[in-house]
């Protein structure tokens, strides 16, 4: 495990990122990984984040204008995905599924998507892979075997898959409909 000196939070972040990357073998698009460093510089010092419903915020901002809408959509697709991410746990102690933060997220970015291949299409599409760098913040495998089974079975998580082939050589079988 590397130790992280350096004082600047940009390069800190970054070097995170890319870290995480590599430990769940992933390569991000570079706009992807750009937005996910500037996003964890962003919500780094904002606690008050942990307090959002985000069913109720999502719903509020369809109710703006424009402009706010999409700021406001931004935000609950970013806090999603932080929460996704960074907190999972925070989905029990809600009472609520992973999916919830995934679905909500996922949602808030394609609204304001004005085509699949813009950013925020990306984001929308990539959210689950952008979890699993998150997730893989953290140097160790905290996923017990049915959460992995959980998030690999309903997101589609490959990170979720790694751990959960960690427990069995046996392959899981999907409960997904299909």
């Amino acid at each position: 495990m590397n130790l992280l000196t350096s004082s600047d939070s940009l390069v800190l972040w970054r070097d995170t990122v890319r870290d995480a990357e590599k430990r769940c073998a992933i390569r991000l698009e570079r706009e992807l990984e750009t937005y996910l460093v500037s996003l964890l510089l962003r919500y780094m010092n904002q606690p008050e984040i942990a307090k959002q419903v985000f069913a109720r915020a999502i719903l509020e901002a369809q109710q703006m204008l424009e402009r706010e809408r999409n700021t406001a959509l931004q935000e609950v697709g970013d806090q999603c995905l932080l929460f996704a991410g960074l907190f999972p746990r925070a989905a029990e102690r809600r009472h609520v599924k992973i999916s919830y933060f995934v679905d909500i997220g996922k949602t808030a970015y394609a609204t304001i998507s004005q085509q699949a291949n813009d950013l925020y299409g990306s984001l929308a599409m990539q959210f689950v892979l952008l979890m699993d760098v998150l997730q893989s913040i953290r140097p160790y495998h905290d996923l017990l075997p049915l959460e992995a089974y959980e998030q690999w079975n309903e997101l589609g998580s490959r990170r979720a898959l790694n751990i959960l082939q960690m427990y069995t050589d046996s392959l899981p079988v999907s409960a997904r409909k299909k």
